[in-house]
């Protein structure tokens, strides 16, 4: 029988891309031979004839590219991990199949992106969205920077990772869990890799013209790796840095609401009937839109290092390093508008099934929004790690770790226009608007004209809407005497008419401090092969202060233009049909201190509501027992094992309600719980064929409660009214809140899952996966009676008597209604995934080269009532097309996500809930290895050609009837020219 050897044509750098010495089986000869009729070696590989047994095992050493190595590295570490994973492999350093880690993981099987800002940044698992997904870094918990745990995945440059594994099952000693499953990063260790210098830049493009002036549409990467040993193989170092600016664009139409056209006859605009048009006042209609184009530059600057030490063969200390400094800088320009309130008049030209599609407005003052956004933010990870192997059965593992991050928002609303409101004579807008699948476009009113919005010498910084009724508190001070609030015109305003913008400037802090100690040993006892038991500490907090302020022109009661320095020119608004707006830099007017800026914490109950400290310490002990076996012909392997987790949390914050004098006070309130959980779990792998995998695994997981929920802080209200105040019934009384809950235990469920896998070549298999998450607990929202007399002040919260004028009545009762969340919600979640990576060479020679990945997951999932888990998406879908021959590598990716219930920051930033459509996105890359490709001289450099959203696809997010559009948005694609060169 001969024998066919494939030589590479360059060894690979690292361990894992060193020429394979592959066994197949005879059933995985026979399929490839039935299917191609015989292996046929890529070209250039030396075929050579040897007499021998006819049971020789054949030896191949195969040639792969980058993205094909890549796969097979990835398929390995699924095909032998003792748990159902899904992985990313990096055939270098830098080198990861896509720009980012969020994309690379969009593209796995059971794993969806949600694009925020036109960038994929979240990530769902298993329809579960990334607060109920764990992420560690080599293992290790890992700190995001956002509102609440979930990990912001754009922050980790993707040149710093040389790997990610999804666990979708979980062993015992995987002490930090999620329910959807857990995404560990693997970066690279010195003494584990080759030595390398390697140089990466990116040229970045975004198809879509910035409509700001002062923001590109193009920007950078930069990364540098080095790595080495030292002092005979027993010192390594490891260092990395990258930095990037990275631009994007976006044109977004958001809507505020829909209504009844006869609710919003009594309430806002007089409704008139158009011609042709009759009305029942049950037809929906827009209320207002706030839409814009926004223009964002992302700068982030990563340092890593890791210092390696392996004295002898039984001890090694690894001390890791890492700094992430994160600047985000958006602006936000366009125009909010009512259809609903302001004008005199709406005018309905066309109704469609109960639906208004067209209409007029007969008048109205236009705000001209210069809002931007500066989100500051930096991380820094210190560990440590020590495996000292202690004689020949045990080793210990100690691992320590503290991680802190900061993140600062400053995000100002400023408000610009014809004139102040309340000052008569201002020039109004006149428009028609039609509803099209993207929301309403606008164009000219048939019969009047509307003034020019990027005039400079007509728009001025006063707020064209008397916005300023949440600044009642401070009348006195704003308007101390009516001459202090009469313009120069004679008119009288009040504070009514002072908000001429509004900074939301939340800071966040968090650190995290975690310790691991871990011994295992083989052992031959029965089937059981090997033990592992440890104990786990973590200490976690994380502040919020909800800082914010309302903003006035230091001329007031004038309106006054804007200053010219910091004029910026004009915003394109075309893609909403109407003309451009004047710009201006309205965060460097904030920031130099040109408004007076009132704190909003004293006049607004949300603010001290919202700030918060959560501390939690966990003690985790845990223990695996690995086995092996035979049962029958079937070889079996596996583990079981179990965490008992001690949990003590603890939430401060504040009582916050209004005085007499209608200030904030905020009063300390301290609450929290402590509690065990009892998680085992079990994982069984049965290879039923030579290359055919069944695993089964069972488990408790448990995601920690949001932080958001876990804030003790009470919103209190007291309802004046005379019949609330004298009814002794807490649920008709005067007293109510809404709070939070720092006694929320974790969110848990109980998961089956059952896969079959079949590896037929090095480079591909096939598999199937169904599960099912009982979901045991989750978080509802709920209502309980609590004691309000701590808040109670005597001759403030009362009544008059109506039939008594002058008599005041004392609450009837100081019980009320707290809303808040509670534990108790059950539910469930399951689903089907199927998936395939299919080398085309196998069926043909001329395919050699030619593959197709492709994947599908279909989901079916609700909590009780109907509610839906944040984060599912019923059906996701994932394919890739690649080619690679000599140096020359393509590939083109499709994804496609359906309706899915998310959050986006809302009023005051606060996240609000709602409903995503879902995207259908393509993305290609094109490259060349001069190695691979033969050319000696250029060897190690790597040159490609990304282009990502090439159909520039939407994103869409609905009320329940998809017409009523909330959002719609629009990116461009973006384009990406990398070099990579690795100095040999």
């Amino acid at each position: 029988m001969s024998k066919k050897k494939r030589h590479q044509a360059q060894p690979a750098a690292n361990a894992s891309a060193l020429p394979v010495n592959l066994r197949r089986s005879a059933v995985s000869l026979a399929v490839a031979a039935a299917m191609s009729g015989a292996m046929v070696a890529p070209q250039g590989a030396l075929a050579q004839e040897a007499e021998g047994d006819d049971n020789e095992v054949i030896e191949e050493i195969i040639s792969y590219g980058k993205f094909r190595r890549s796969l097979v590295d990835a398929i390995d570490t699924k095909r032998t991990s003792s748990t159902i994973v899904e992985a990313i492999s990096a055939e270098d350093i830098g080198k990861l199949p896509d720009s980012s880690i969020a994309e690379s993981l969009s593209r796995l099987p059971g794993l969806a992106g949600e694009r925020r800002n036109g960038r994929t940044s979240g990530i769902s698992v298993r329809g579960f969205k990334e607060d109920y997904t764990a992420v560690t870094m080599n293992g290790r918990e890992l700190l995001g920077i956002g509102d609440n745990r979930g990990v912001e995945y754009d922050l980790y440059p993707s040149e710093i990772i040389g790997g990610v594994v999804v666990y979708k099952t979980p062993d015992a000693t995987m002490t930090h869990q999620g329910i959807g499953g857990i995404v560990d990063l693997r970066t690279l260790r010195p003494l584990d890799a080759a030595p390398h210098l390697v140089v990466n830049a990116n040229y970045e493009q975004n198809d879509l013209d910035s409509a700001n002036p002062e923001f590109d549409d193009n920007g950078h990467r930069l990364a540098l790796s080095y790595s080495d040993v030292f002092a005979d193989d027993t010192v390594g170092l490891a260092l990395a840095f990258a930095t990037t600016e990275s631009p994007s664009q976006e044109t977004q139409f958001r809507g505020w609401n829909y209504n009844t056209t006869g609710t919003i006859d009594q309430f806002g605009a007089q409704v008139n009937e158009g011609p042709g048009v009759t009305l029942t006042g049950d037809e929906r209609v827009l209320e207002g839109h706030d839409s814009f184009v926004r223009s964002a530059s992302l700068e982030r600057d990563t340092f890593s290092g890791v210092l390696q030490f392996a004295p002898n063969d039984d001890v090694t200390v690894t001390l890791d390093a890492l700094y992430i400094d994160f600047v985000e800088d958006k602006a936000f320009r366009g125009v909010e508008e009512a259809h609903a309130w302001g004008p005199p008049s709406m005018t309905v030209l066309a109704v469609e099934n109960n639906f208004v599609t067209q209409g007029a407005f007969d008048g109205f003052h236009s705000v001209v929004r210069n809002d931007l956004e500066e989100k500051v933010a930096d991380l820094t990870t210190f560990g440590l790690n020590v495996e000292w192997n202690i004689n020949e059965d045990w080793r210990l593992t100690f691992d320590a770790a503290t991680s802190e991050s900061e993140k600062r928002v400053t995000n100002i609303e400023s408000y610009s226009g014809t004139g102040r409101s309340g000052v008569p004579g201002r020039p109004l807008t006149y428009r028609t608007w039609t509803m099209a699948p993207g929301g309403a476009v606008y164009s000219a009113h048939p019969t009047d004209s509307s003034p020019d919005l990027t005039d400079p010498s007509l728009i001025t910084l006063s707020g064209p809407q008397p916005w300023g009724g949440g600044m009642a508190p401070l009348a006195d001070q704003i308007c101390p005497s009516e001459a202090a609030c009469t313009d120069s015109q004679g008119n009288v305003l009040s504070y009514n008419n002072a908000q001429d913008g509004f900074v939301n400037e939340p800071i966040f802090d968090e650190e995290l401090t975690t310790a691991k100690v871990t011994l295992d040993r083989p052992l031959d006892f029965g089937i059981v092969t090997g033990v592992q038991f440890g104990v786990y500490y973590s200490d976690r907090s994380k502040t919020k202060v909800n800082n914010g302020f309302y903003l006035t022109a230091p001329s007031f009661p004038n309106a006054e233009p804007i200053p010219d320095e910091y004029l910026m020119g004009v915003t394109d608004l075309g893609f909403l049909g109407i003309d451009g707006m004047l710009a201006y830099d309205s965060i460097s007017l904030y920031q130099s201190g040109y408004y007076t800026a009132w704190d909003a914490s004293e006049l607004q109950t949300d603010r001290l509501g919202d700030t918060y400290t959560i501390d939690e310490e966990l003690l985790t002990g845990f223990a695996k027992v690995e086995f092996d076996t035979q049962w029958g012909d079937v070889p079996v392997n596996g583990n079981f094992g179990l965490q008992i987790v001690s949990v003590d949390q603890q939430g401060s914050g504040f009582n916050a309600y209004n005085g007499p004098d209608l200030f904030v006070i905020g009063d300390p309130i301290t609450d929290g719980d402590d509690y065990t959980d009892v998680l085992p779990s079990v994982n069984v792998n049965f290879e039923v064929a030579p290359d055919h995998m069944v695993r089964v695994a069972a488990s408790k997981t448990v995601s920690r409660p949001r932080m958001d929920d876990m804030k003790p802080n009470n919103r209190i209200n007291f309802n004046f009214n005379y019949g609330n105040v004298i009814s002794g019934d807490p649920e008709s009384g005067p007293w109510s809140a809404n709070a939070g809950n720092a006694r929320l235990k974790p969110l848990e469920a109980n998961q089956l899952d059952l896969a079959y896998e079949w590896y037929f070549a090095e480079d591909g298999f096939v598999s199937a996966a169904w599960f099912y998450k009982d979901l045991t607990n989750w978080h509802r929202d709920a209502q309980f009676i609590a004691d309000f007399s701590d808040a109670y002040i005597p001759g403030y919260h009362q009544a008059e008597d109506p039939d008594n004028p002058g008599t005041f009545v004392t609450p009837a009762t100081f019980e009320g209604i707290v809303f808040a969340k509670d534990d108790g919600l059950e539910g469930f979640v399951r689903g089907y995934e199927l998936q395939g990576n299919i080398p085309l060479g196998m069926f043909a020679a001329p395919l050699e080269g030619l593959g197709v990945i492709a994947s599908a997951a279909f989901y079916d999932g609700e909590l009780d009532g109907g509610s839906r888990v944040p984060g599912l998406s019923d059906e996701t879908f994932q394919s890739t097309v690649y080619y690679e021959r000599g140096g020359f590598q393509a590939r083109v990716s499709w994804t496609k996500r359906s309706k899915f219930q998310t959050e986006f920051p809302g009023l005051s930033l606060a996240l609000e809930t709602t409903v995503d459509q879902g995207a259908e996105l393509i993305d290609a890359q094109i490259g060349y290895d001069f190695g691979l490709g033969g050319f000696d001289k250029l060897d190690g450099l790597y040159v490609s050609l990304q282009a990502q959203n090439l159909t520039d696809e939407d994103t869409l997010q609905t009320n329940s009837d998809s017409r009523e559009i909330l959002k719609y948005q629009t990116f461009g694609a973006n384009y990406l020219l990398n070099v990579n060169y690795k100095f040999r």
